[in-house]
C-alpha cells in the first residue's frame, strides 16, 4: 500500500518505469533465438549411409551391417530397420547409398540423460563419424509429420541462368565450403551428385539404318535386358501377377555383354546389339533436381548447438550473397518452406498489438468507457518483461549445467502463444484491482483513494488465483516425453510473466488506473464524503 501510494504520487516515475520494461522485454528478447518449432523428441530418428560414387552393392552393404552394429549397441535404441541402396534424403535408388530408421526406446524408460534424443543423436553422429568408408550421419524427423523428410533445415541452390550441370557443381561446392566455416551451422549435405561414374552405350544410327533395323528396337532391346521391361499382367490362384523380362545377373554384371544381345532388321535376320552400339565410360550426375523449373541441388543440415534454425538459414543467406553470382537463386523445401512463409505473413508483432486491440473493445463494451481499457492493460509491458526475462534465464542457467545441444529454450510459435495468453493473465489481475477502484469511486470516494482501496481489498484474490495459475503450469515447465520442449517454452513463458504481473505489476495498477482517469478528466475531485446533489421534493411528495 504504501509503495502504491508514493506511484500514485510520482506519476512521472509509473510512465518512466513502463517504458523500462518495455525496452528491458525487447532486449531480452533480442538476446533469445528465434525458430519456427523446436526440435522435439518424437521417439525415433534417421541415419543417412553414403559411399563413394559408383561403389557397389557389396560394399554398401558391408558398411551397413557395421553401422546396424553401432545402432544396436548404442543404450535407449530398441529396433532398427535399415533399406539398402536407397537415399531418405533423395529418394532415389542407388547402389551405394542406405537409409536407417531407428526407433528408440519409450519415454518413460529413457529418464537418464544419455537417453535423451539430443544426447543420442549427437552420440551417434559421433561414433559414425569413425566409419571410414563411408558417410553416415542421423538427423531428426521433421517436426511437422509429412512436411518434408528431415528436421532442420532444407534449402535449394538454383541455376537460374540454364547453364550446365558443371556451373551448378562448380558453385555448388564454393557454397558448401564458405558455409562450413560458419560457426552456425553443425552439418551440411547435398544429395547432389555431379560426378557418378556411368556406362554410356551409344547407338550408332547410321548403321542401324544400314542394316535395316527399327531404332525403337535398338533401345527397347537394351532396356529389356539390362534394365527390364514390363510386360503384362495375368491371374493365377486368386491373384494378379506381373510380368517382367530382363537377362540374368551375370549377363548384365558388364556392360560389354550386350553384345550378346540380338535385334532382327526387316529381312528377319538376327543382328548383334554390339555391331550397332559402343560403350563409353562417363562422369555424369545421378539424377537431376528441378525446383521451380530452376535445375538445382537440395542441400539440408542442421544448426550448430546453442544456434537456432533461424540463425543458421540468415547464415546461410549471407553466404550466398557474398559468394554467388547473379546467375544463381536460393529456395526452401519442407519444413524450411513453411517457416519462411509463416515469416513472410502476419509478424508476431502485430497478431500480439491485435490481441490487445481485441481485449481492449471487450473491456469498453464491459466498462462502457474508453477510457477505463487503458487501466486494465498498460501494465501488460510488466508481464512481456517477465515472460522474456525468464525465458532467457532458463536459457543461461541451462547453459551452465547442460551441453549447449541439450539447451532448447528459443522464442518460436509456442512462446507466441504464451504472449497472447498474458494478455489476458495480465490483465485479470488488473481488473480485480480497476473494477473494485471504479465502484469506491463512483460511491464518492477521492481518486487516488479509491485506488488504494481496490489494491488493498482485492491482493488477496489476485495472488490467490495467480499463484493457482503459477502452480498448475509447473508440469508445463518440468515437461519430459513427447512434446516436452514446446510444453517447456510454453510453461516457462507463462510463469515469468505472471510472475512478473503478480510481484510486480500489482503495484503499478493503482497508479495507472489513477493516471488514465485523471487525465481523461473523469478525475475532478469531489469533496470527501460528498453525495451527488438530489432535488427537491416537490408538493404534495
Amino acid at each position: 500500500m504504501r509503495w502504491s501510494a508514493v506511484l500514485i504520487r510520482k506519476t512521472v516515475i509509473v510512465l518512466v518505469l513502463l517504458a523500462g520494461f518495455c525496452v528491458a522485454a525487447g532486449f531480452f528478447a533480442n538476446r533469445i533465438p528465434s525458430s519456427f518449432l523446436p526440435d522435439e523428441d518424437q521417439g525415433y530418428a534417421y541415419v543417412n549411409v553414403q559411399l563413394p560414387n559408383g561403389a557397389s552393392l557389396e560394399r554398401t552393404t558391408a558398411v551397413t551391417a557395421d553401422v546396424e552394429k553401432i545402432l544396436i549397441n548404442t543404450p535407449g535404441v530398441e529396433h532398427v530397420t535399415c533399406f539398402v541402396g536407397f537415399s531418405l534424403l533423395s529418394f532415389v535408388r542407388t547402389s551405394y547409398n542406405s537409409t536407417f530408421f531407428v526407433t528408440f526406446k519409450p519415454w518413460d524408460e529413457r529418464t537418464a540423460r544419455a537417453q535423451q534424443f539430443q544426447t543420442l543423436k549427437a552420440h551417434l553422429n559421433q561414433q559414425l563419424s569413425k566409419l571410414p568408408a563411408a558417410v553416415a550421419f542421423a538427423f531428426s524427423p521433421p517436426a511437422i509429420p509429412g512436411v518434408g523428410t528431415a528436421g532442420g533445415f532444407t534449402m535449394i541452390l538454383e541455376d537460374r541462368s540454364g547453364s550446365d550441370l558443371q556451373f551448378l557443381a562448380k558453385n555448388l561446392g564454393i557454397f558448401l565450403e564458405a558455409a562450413r566455416k560458419r560457426p552456425e551451422i553443425a552439418s551440411l549435405s547435398t544429395t547432389f551428385l555431379a560426378s557418378v561414374p556411368q556406362e554410356f552405350v551409344h547407338v550408332d544410327r547410321d548403321k542401324v539404318l544400314k542394316q535395316g533395323v527399327a531404332l525403337n528396337d535398338v533401345y527397347k532391346t537394351i532396356q529389356a535386358f539390362m534394365g527390364g521391361y514390363f510386360i503384362n499382367y495375368f491371374n493365377r490362384f486368386g491373384r494378379q501377377w506381373q510380368v517382367y523380362i530382363e537377362a540374368e545377373s551375370e549377363d548384365r554384371a558388364k556392360a560389354e555383354n550386350v553384345g550378346q544381345f540380338y535385334v532382327r532388321n526387316n529381312k528377319g535376320e538376327s543382328v548383334p546389339l554390339s555391331t550397332l552400339t559402343s560403350i563409353e565410360s562417363r562422369l555424369g550426375p545421378e539424377f537431376t533436381l528441378r525446383f521451380n523449373e530452376y535445375r538445382s541441388a537440395q542441400i539440408n543440415g542442421s544448426a550448430a548447438p546453442g544456434y537456432s534454425a533461424d540463425q543458421a538459414t540468415a547464415a546461410l543467406e549471407d553466404v550466398f550473397k557474398q559468394t554467388m553470382p547473379r546467375e544463381m537463386g536460393f529456395d526452401y523445401s519442407g519444413i524450411s518452406f513453411q517457416e519462411q512463409k509463416a515469416r513472410e505473413g502476419v509478424p508476431p508483432s502485430v497478431i500480439f498489438g491485435l490481441s490487445l486491440l481485441f481485449v481492449f473493445l471487450i473491456l469498453a463494451a464491459l466498462y462502457e468507457s474508453w477510457t477505463l481499457p487503458f487501466s486494465v492493460l498498460l501494465s501488460t509491458p510488466v508481464a512481456i518483461f517477465g515472460a522474456f526475462g525468464m525465458l532467457l534465464l532458463r536459457r543461461v542457467l541451462l547453459g551452465i549445467f547442460y551441453p549447449p545441444y541439450l539447451v532448447q529454450i528459443e522464442t518460436d510459435i509456442y512462446s507466441q502463444i504464451g504472449l497472447v495468453m498474458l494478455i489476458g493473465l495480465a490483465a485479470k489481475n488488473a481488473i480485480l484491482i480497476v473494477e473494485f477502484a471504479k465502484d469506491e469511486y463512483e460511491n464518492g470516494k477521492p481518486l487516488a483513494d479509491a485506488a488504494l482501496a481496490g489494491a488493498r481489498l482485492r491482493l488477496r484474490p489476485i495472488l490467490m488465483t495467480s499463484f493457482a495459475f503459477i502452480l498448475g503450469c509447473v508440469p508445463l515447465w518440468t515437461a519430459s516425453g513427447a512434446g516436452s520442449v514446446a510444453r517447456q517454452i510454453m510453461g516457462t513463458t507463462v510463469i515469468g510473466g505472471m510472475l512478473a504481473a503478480s510481484l510486480i505489476g500489482i503495484f503499478f495498477v493503482p497508479a495507472i488506473f489513477y493516471l488514465v482517469e485523471k487525465w481523461s478528466g473523469a478525475g475532478k475531485e469531489r469533496a470527501p464524503g460528498a453525495l451527488p446533489a438530489t432535488p427537491a421534493p416537490a408538493e404534495g411528495d
